[in-house]
């Protein structure tokens, strides 16, 4: 019985198991950022759809569509299921995404009531529901356009500014609250000015409040206007107030939205770091000290970022693309070919000698650049990564590993403790 037991169990856990790791490349196929080829040209699928649906949107519009009104029905009820399915698939992966991970409640949960389960639910469920619901089909059909928000999964651009908007939330509602008790403030100025001049527009305050949102807002149509000369007044100070309005959350919007962007790329940018085998059993602080020293360097393809017999003044991460290493004077030897994520010339920096390969981008590169003089001064200070420098290299000469990271052979050879 006990035997039985323990096969029982074994049987009942494996498809638990299967199920976590089905979960878990559901997840990764679905995350553009996994960098994964097959999430890459799902990400591009789903962009290229969702422009079609605005295409789309803008098309029906116009009178030529009724030409084409079975085409477009058809695309409807794909972009549906495609765009459903995409929905029901994030919603069961929300256990394998970090942010929803740790969830309070639940993962499922966690991911149905965020700012991006709110727009992938917002794409569907309206169409979903028009099949129990009368609702106007020209209503229906221009609510598609709401999945021009999905874009912001696959943007970079476009997340960043949602997280600086849900970032600065407090300040931009502070702001609102200024706007909405100037409007106030100006709207029963202009009610006690002119009320009896003109009655029809500025008889009340709310009459009054859309002349002041309008002239704080700087947009002015024109359509009411002050005719009195303390009117005109009133109406040159809610002027000056809508210039000072208007560039108060313009001001936070685009500082957040800076921020975000290199906290984006600082965050890409420790992440690459922290792969790197010569760094990657630093701690936080350690690492940070390496990222005060890279430049960001960027090569088109076909560019040589090094030649042969040049001084090694610098050493290289990938942060994304690729390069080819061509080692000349090697029978049989091949380029060697090296992605994000790996680094070469660390050798040659510590013993500044002179490079024996030439370096050429493949594609379009992005390199991250520590200088041997930094590289030098950060070994000096800090006793722990000059080890692991050291250790690293050792590591490869003594695994005659040039190929898996560095450009000269011949460096390692030369490489001694005291370097």
């Amino acid at each position: 019985m006990r035997l039985i037991g323990a096969t029982m169990s074994s049987v009942n856990s494996q498809p638990a198991g299967g199920k976590r790791t089905i979960r878990r490349r559901v997840y990764e196929l679905l995350e553009p950022d996994n960098g994964t080829s097959a999430a890459k040209y799902l990400a591009r699928l789903t962009s290229f759809l969702i422009a079609c649906n605005v295409v789309a949107v803008v098309v029906e519009s116009m009178p030529v569509s009724e030409r084409f009104h079975t085409e477009f029905v058809l695309f409807e009820i794909g972009s549906l299921f495609f765009f459903s399915g995409e929905y029901l698939l994030c919603v069961w992966s929300a256990p394998e995404h970090p942010l929803f991970a740790n969830a309070a409640h639940s993962p499922y949960r966690a991911y149905i009531f965020s700012w991006q389960g709110l727009i992938d639910a917002a794409a569907v469920v309206p169409f979903w529901l028009s099949l129990w619901i009368s609702v106007d089909v020209r209503t229906l059909s221009s609510l598609r356009i709401v999945r021009l928000l999905k874009s912001s999964r696959h943007s970079a651009a476009m997340r960043s500014l949602m997280d600086a908007l849900f970032d600065e939330r407090r300040a931009l509602f502070g702001c609102f609250f200024i706007l909405l008790a100037a409007t106030l403030i100006f709207a029963t100025g202009m009610h006690i000015v002119e009320r009896d001049v003109q009655p029809d527009k500025f008889g009340t305050i709310p009459d009054a409040m859309w002349w002041a949102l309008v002239t704080l807002g700087t947009i002015g149509y024109g359509d009411v206007v002050p005719i009195t000369p303390i009117g005109k007044m009133v109406a040159a100070a809610a002027v000056v107030t809508g210039l000072i309005m208007v560039a108060l959350p313009v001001g936070i919007v685009a500082s957040a939205f800076s921020d975000a962007i290199h906290r984006r790329d600082f965050i890409v940018t420790w992440t690459t770091l922290a792969k790197v085998p010569l760094f990657a059993n630093l701690k936080a602080a350690e690492i940070a000290d390496v990222l005060k020293l890279l430049r960001a360097q960027q090569f088109r393809a076909g560019e040589t970022i090094t030649r042969r017999g040049e001084t090694a003044h610098s050493m290289y991460l990938i942060a994304d693309g690729e390069v080819r290493i061509d080692l000349p004077g090697q029978q049989g030897s091949r380029p060697v070919i090296l992605g994000s994520g790996h680094f070469f010339g660390e050798v040659a920096v510590l013993q500044r000698t002179k490079r024996s390969a030439t370096v050429t981008a493949v594609t379009k590169t992005r390199l991250l650049v520590l200088d041997a003089a930094d590289l030098h001064e950060l070994m000096s200070l800090n006793r722990q990564i000059a080890d692991e420098v050291k250790q690293a290299a050792r590591t490869r000469s003594l695994r005659g590993a040039a190929n898996k990271g560095d450009l000269v052979p011949e460096e390692l050879s030369q490489f001694s403790d005291d370097a």
